[in-house]
């Protein structure tokens, strides 16, 4: 089959389409036919060589997809030919890709391969990270860094379905209105205004109750001045480095904060089953319902998976970039 590979962490120049031996089937496993595949910041990372894939991982870039099932084990609750979006462990940019049956999904009503390949990796971060870890309440104030990327513009979605009041950095006024149509209630450009001092002026002078973070060390301690009493910070990313200097804890300690992150590649497929679950009580139906949809900037041919790494790096995109594999 064909994958994308690369013999050397570096630059989007690296990534080749080469032949390369299909999946085998394993027990709890099934193999779907790629006809779309999202691309994701943790890709990037991996292909220069920052984020090695965890034991027993695929080592092959691709950790969403949307296709049809080809193979399955004889006790599997899904059939040949259904149609299902999937958080893989690796390997997703490929015709074939093997995925643990748990983390797999129908597509939501009316999806096509690329809107249901939009789904897996973001909305199992955003649910993980907002509502099981983050605790979000109809009742919280949350504040979304990066608010037209990927997980930006599904937390958006999300957190305002569910009753929060939802504001969020972004480095542009295109992108500040693409926030608001979103659900956003303030969208702050991150270039021209401080967001501590628009959130204190926002909420007077209190704070959000939860923040989503991208940024981690460049934003610790204004993330910390910006947070209420009791707020919940939680760190899904380093775009912004990982060592925060000069850090206040008299500060954190004082309004009793709670600080914490999270990376959902290693976690073990049984959790991976249960957010699958989750998802699909809470958050299929929105979906199916159009009351919630992912934002695709961009939908590129496989071929083009380098041009795909280099728009997701320069950060211009508003919402999923998609390869779109249906032509094989």
């Amino acid at each position: 089959m064909k994958a994308i590979t690369y013999t050397h962490p570096g630059e989007p120049s690296v990534l080749e389409i080469t032949e390369v031996a299909p999946p085998t089937l394993k027990d709890g496993e099934v193999i779907i036919k790629v006809l779309a595949a999202g691309i994701n910041r943790p890709d990037i990372m991996q292909r220069k060589g920052l984020y090695p894939p965890p034991p027993g991982a695929n080592p092959r870039l691709g950790l969403e997809v949307a296709g049809e099932i080809v193979q399955l084990n004889a006790n599997s609750k899904f059939k040949r030919g259904d149609r299902v979006c999937a958080l893989t462990n690796g390997g997703g940019y490929a015709q074939l890709c093997s995925v643990p049956e748990e983390q797999c999904l129908p597509w939501p009503q009316g999806f096509d391969a690329v809107q249901a390949a939009a789904l897996p990796e973001t909305f199992f971060t955003v649910w993980t990270n907002l509502f099981e870890i983050g605790k979000l309440s109809s009742q919280d104030s949350v504040l979304i860094h990066g608010g037209s990327g990927g997980i930006g513009t599904v937390a958006i979605q999300l957190a305002h379905q569910f009753g929060a009041k939802v504001y969020t950095t972004v480095g542009s006024e295109e992108k500040a209105k693409c926030c608001l149509t979103l659900g956003a209630t303030h969208a702050i450009d991150y270039k021209h205004d401080d967001f501590v001092e628009k959130i204190k002026a926002l909420t007077d002078g209190k704070g959000v109750n939860l923040i989503l973070d991208i940024m981690g060390a460049s934003y610790f301690n204004k993330n910390i001045k910006a947070l209420d009493y009791d707020g919940r910070l939680v760190i899904i990313s380093f775009q912004g480095g990982v060592k925060a200097q000069d850090v206040n804890l008299a500060t954190m300690v004082g309004k009793r904060l709670t600080i914490t992150g999270s990376t959902l590649r290693p976690r073990s497929s049984d959790f991976k089953g249960y957010i699958a679950q989750s998802l699909y009580k809470n958050v299929w139906p929105l979906l199916s319902n159009k009351k919630v949809m992912p934002l695709i900037h961009k939908v590129l041919p496989f071929e083009c998976v380098q041009h795909a790494h280099e728009l997701m790096e320069s950060g211009s995109h508003s919402g999923k970039i998609i390869l779109d594999l249906s032509h094989f």
